[in-house]
Order: structure tokens, then sequence, then C-alpha cells
């Protein structure tokens, strides 16, 4: 078995490189599609956001107004609260998840892809948190894999995604730059991390790099496996 943390900036192509890995037989999951998960109604993640964000950020149906909370979180300086909440719901379902690749395939790779592995423990440290589960990495994943690409590039990508026509183009751009600036460089996470990948844009060249390094995470999972 062997636990991946696959990371990296918004718009690094985290995403694509964990499709490529999931082509190759890893086990993968989102940590953004756990979070929306344990963001809808009925969840305590839900509940907890709404008691310290108020009901405003609520939509009339019940369920959360998902751009009102970016709004106070990303632009209101409230993102450490909301990231409060929903990491360490995040990091519990990512270890029960784990647990049930593991039991049905003890070889397997099994990868998380999550933007902030590395925030999180900053975040946590900042506040005093420094015991905390979800800031002992090593704990909880075996390897980190960091996906790089310019600012630039990051940013041009979130755009494309978010707003594809050119009239909130600017917003975008602006939402793109606050969140990027919450986020660790690529050059300090670099060094911490066990792999890189570099996606300067090229799809068939990053997927040459994940080729190479499918490998050498089989042969990982393969040796612990046998201890």
């Amino acid at each position: 078995m062997l636990r991946v943390g696959l990371t990296g900036g918004l718009g690094s192509g985290k995403s694509t490189v964990a499709a490529m890995l999931r082509e190759l037989g890893a086990e993968v999951i989102e940590s953004d599609e756990l979070g929306r998960m344990l963001m809808e109604p009925g969840q305590a993640a839900f509940n907890e956001i709404v008691h310290v964000f108020g009901e405003g950020v609520l939509l009339p149906d019940g369920r959360l107004n998902r751009d009102r909370l970016a709004e106070l979180a990303f632009r209101g300086g409230r993102v450490k609260e909301l990231n409060a909440i929903i990491h360490p719901a995040v990091i519990e379902a990512q270890r029960q998840w784990m647990s049930r690749v593991f039991e049905r395939d003890p070889a397997a790779v099994a990868v998380v892809v999550s933007a902030l592995i590395f925030e999180v423990e900053r975040d946590a440290r900042e506040s005093g948190e420094a015991t905390a589960v979800f800031t002992e990495l090593r704990k909880r994943i075996d390897r980190v894999v960091l996906v790089t690409a310019p600012d630039s590039a990051k940013i041009a990508r979130y755009v494309d995604r978010i707003s594809p026509s050119a009239r909130n183009r600017p917003a975008a751009e602006a939402d793109a730059r606050s969140r990027l600036a919450l986020q660790i460089p690529d050059s300090e996470k670099a060094p911490r991390a066990d792999y890189l990948l570099e996606n300067t844009g090229d799809i068939e060249a990053l997927r040459a790099q994940v080729r190479e390094l499918w490998p050498r995470l089989k042969q990982e999972s393969n040796l612990n496996l046998d201890r």
C-alpha cells in the first residue's frame, strides 16, 4: 500500500495528473469532491458553517450559497475560519476512504488530490494546533507529489475554467490572484515534496512525467506490502 498526496496550487494541473494516474491504475479521490459532499445539508460541517458564518450563506432552498461563502472566506479574510471547519472533516473522510481501498487491495496506490496539503499544516501550526492530526502529514501520507506551473499559467487556467466568457474574466483573474496569495509558493513546497511534476502546458510532456513516476509509486507500494 502507498498513500500519496497529490498537490499543487490552483490551476497547476492536479486534476489532469490525477486522471492520468487513474488511467494507469491508481485509486484516486479529490478533496474538493469530499468537501462538497461534507458541505451538504445534514452534514456536521454544513451545520458548523451556518453557525459560524450565519444564515446569510444559505440559498432559499436551504443549501449553501457557495459564491457568497467564497466571497466571505477569500475576499472577507475569513478563509482560515472556513478551513478550520472543513479540513478536519475532509482528512477524516480521506482516512476512511483509504482504509476501504486497502481492505480491497493491499497493494493499491491511493492518491488523495488536495491543493492545500502544506497549507493545512501551516495554518494548524499558526493557530497553535501543532499536535492535531491534520498537521501530522507523514502519519497520513507516505509520499507527496507536487505539480508545479508558472503563476501566469495557473491564473489563465483558472480563469478559463471559471469564466470562459470575456465579460467576467477580470473578476475571475482577481479572484485567482487572491486565492494564490493565500497559498504557499511552489518554491517553498518543492523541497518538501518527494516528487515534482512540471506542467508548463505541454500535455504530452506532462503525461511522460506521470508515466515515469507511476512505476516508482507501484514499486514503493509493493515494498510496503512486503514489510
